[in-house]
């Protein structure tokens, strides 16, 4: 299989009308061509390139009237991001996917993205991405992309003009593969460069493939309603449900770009009765080139499928999540069904899911092709719980609650003999995965926290935990991906987005660490454990005072002995989530650690601004609270010979000298451990000379 390069998407979000309706049940004539290419012989796995997307999502605009505004891109967005990074769809790493929401999708952002970060980053056998959903406009003839800070007055001057996209598309960002789609009014306007030499040179070559996707003509306008999946833009509804596999023709388990137009193309123009119709430029483009891997979708041999239909579920009950071949769809309310076009026909398993009650399903359906399906989900039967279950639950929560080594083994019974009482005792199996983990041990943990998830899929908690024992062996992509289910779902679980601030952190995506931090303090200011990741990633971004000011908020927030009563069992969640390491096991250590941490990023902020007294201060603070880490005595180290040489204290020299020692004494293998070496022969020298 030919090694797999450069992906770049991007799309614009519909303006906010309704679309034409198409008379309901109409008989669709929407025909499969024959194969374009024989099924899949074999399974074989392909080979996904290093991968980079921009992601912007635009819904409320600063200048812009109220009659302007759009209701789902940001949702649209949202979408897109979590298909991106889903093993089972784009398989790009989360840290490589850059995502503009909001007001945050300025100009001057969406400029240093798309004519800085791609440029910079990308590679020829790299693979990149931008969506773009939110407005489009023309002004004199010109097509402007809408940055959240656009001036109706002035378009030119505010706007992303849609021929330089091009030209970034078409000769700024490398790679074999470029795919560019768009999804606004007046997406048609968007082409690459094509009338000189640099056209022939990059877009024309046959080893740099080209692709583009626009949501419509150039003199139409794309769509958004609630009647796509709850509420998206038809256009990217149908592009996320393509990379999703609902586009995969060959049964092969990959989404190329011939099966994606096709799919997104013939099921935009039907839904609305041919008011909108996306274009592609098939101009060099590798019709195989892969846009989405389905791992599980693989089905070699598989017939082309018949005309796609649609299924639309109603609830007695609101928040009802839906999953449909062992995906989650959406949530349906009890006024509000939830409409999911554009699926394959044939047999279809779906489960209707409510936390506390039993679910309904899984039961297999039928979709029609061309035809609209109803199907009614009732949840009606509140899960009741046999009382020996919840008395051996309630006593395994009282040893939980106390907080010691002993107790937390001690709950391990009580809790398993729960769960063997009454096995769908989700909140048993969650408290297991808590225990387990605070134990360390993760294996038993992660098969606990799992068994939560299956019996309760809409369990945010336990899709919480998940995330945190992920994030506590290392597993930081799976991880993001729990917590951004969580967070879709629930945004206001502050224990998620803490969580999560963290995972960002661990993958060095401070300003996803910062919002998410954010997030979570807007919820609970009180939650020390946000401010203190917003005061790493702070600090990461060089944003000192800011830093320093969050590292002080933290310490301010955890000034009490974490063994008073009602603060071990705090401490003892800290650790069930994730926040702990494996050294450290009771909740003291957890507080100490995270004082530490506290202070030595207090005392790196001090030193980076010239404050050397206040760093020699802060580092001192911190090796109260680990008196044997390294790196710290070489910071120390370094803010004592700092401040030498600002004063000219002998004395701190040979303080300077000391920390370097005792730092080679604790771990003479660090990067840095060559220039404590060379630090402590200068200082030798100096004082040999001066004595």
């Amino acid at each position: 299989m030919r090694k797999l390069t450069l992906l770049l998407v991007a799309g614009l979000a519909a303006m906010a009308q309704t679309a034409p309706t198409p008379p309901a049940k109409q008989e669709r004539d929407l025909q499969f061509e024959a194969a374009k290419k024989a099924p899949a012989k074999a399974a074989v796995a392909p080979v996904i390139p290093r991968s980079y997307a921009l992601v912007v999502g635009i819904a409320q605009y600063g200048n812009l009237p109220p009659a302007a505004q759009l209701k789902y891109p940001e949702r649209d967005a949202e979408a897109v991001y979590s298909i991106l990074i889903s093993p089972e769809g784009g398989n790009f790493k989360a840290e490589n996917v850059h995502m503009l929401s909001g007001p945050k999708a300025t100009l001057a952002n969406l400029r240093h993205e798309l004519e800085e970060w791609l440029p910079s980053v990308s590679k020829d056998d790299d693979r990149v991405l931008i969506y773009f959903a939110g407005h489009g406009f023309v002004k004199s003839g010109r097509a402007y992309l809408a940055p959240y800070d656009i001036r109706p007055d002035d378009i030119p001057s505010t706007g992303y003009p849609m021929d330089q996209l091009g030209e970034v598309f078409g000769t700024q960002i490398k790679g074999k593969w470029k795919v560019l789609l768009t999804d606004s009014c007046h997406s048609g306007a968007i082409t690459p460069v094509d009338d000189n030499a640099v056209l022939s040179r990059h877009l024309m070559d046959l080893n740099k493939s080209v692709f583009s996707l626009t949501a419509s003509r150039d003199r139409e306008r794309s769509y958004e309603s609630d009647q796509w999946g709850g509420g998206h833009g038809i256009f990217t509804y149908y592009v996320v449900r393509g990379l999703e596999g609902y586009a995969d023709e060959s049964g092969d388990g990959i989404v190329t770009a011939d099966e994606l137009a096709e799919y997104v193309r013939r099921n935009v123009r039907e839904a609305t009765n041919g008011g909108q119709n996306p274009t592609s430029d098939r101009g060099s483009f590798d019709s195989d080139m892969l846009l989405a891997y389905l791992p599980s979708g693989v089905s070699p041999g598989a017939p082309p499928p018949a005309k796609y239909g649609t299924l639309v579920i109603e609830s007695n009950m609101d928040g009802v999540e839906v999953f449909v071949n062992g995906k989650s769809v959406g949530v349906v309310d009890k006024s509000k069904p939830l409409s999911l076009p554009g699926l394959t026909p044939g047999a279809v398993t779906i489960k209707a899911v409510k936390m506390g009650y039993e679910p309904d399903g899984p039961r297999d359906e039928m979709i029609y092709p061309g035809q609209e399906t109803t199907v009614s989900v009732k949840i009606v039967i509140p899960r009741r719980r046999q009382k020996a279950a919840v008395e051996q639950f309630d006593r395994g929560m009282e040893l939980y609650n106390k907080g010691t080594p002993d107790a937390y083994k001690k709950s391990i019974d009580e809790f398993q003999a729960a769960f063997r009482t009454d096995p769908t005792y989700s909140q048993a199996a969650l408290y297991l995965a808590r225990v387990y983990q605070a134990l360390f041990d993760l294996d038993n943990a992660r098969m606990w926290a799992r068994k939560a998830i299956e019996i309760d899929p809409d369990y945010m908690d336990a899709r919480a935990a998940y995330g945190g024992i992920l994030l506590d062996v290392g597993d930081y992509d799976e991880a993001v991906r729990q917590f951004n289910v969580v967070t879709r779902r629930d945004p206001s679980n502050q224990v998620a987005l803490y969580l999560q601030a963290r995972t960002y952190f661990m993958k060095e995506m401070y300003p996803q660490s910062v919002d998410s931090a954010r997030a979570a303090i807007a919820i609970a200011p009180n939650n020390g454990e946000a401010h203190l990741w917003m005061a790493e990633s702070l600090r990461h971004l060089k944003q000192f005072d800011d830093s320093s000011r969050e590292y002080r908020k933290y310490l301010e927030l955890s000034n009490f002995d974490p063994s008073a009563a009602g603060k071990a069992g705090y401490y003892f969640t800290l650790a069930a989530f994730g926040v702990g390491t494996k050294k450290r096991a009771a909740q003291r250590d957890i507080w100490k650690e995270q004082r530490y941490i506290a202070n030595f990023g207090l005392c790196e902020n001090a030193k980076n601004q010239g404050r050397y007294e206040e760093a020699i201060g802060y580092c001192r603070e911190a090796l109260r609270y680990d008196p044997e880490d390294a790196f710290t005595f070489y910071e120390l180290g370094l803010a004592y010979e700092f401040q030498a040489r600002e004063t000219g204290t002998i004395e701190l020299l040979a303080a300077a000298r000391t920390s370097f020692s005792k730092m080679l004494n604790l771990n003479s293998d660090l990067a840095e451990s060559d220039i404590a070496r060379k630090n402590i022969a200068t200082i030798d020298a100096y004082l040999r000379d001066n004595r």
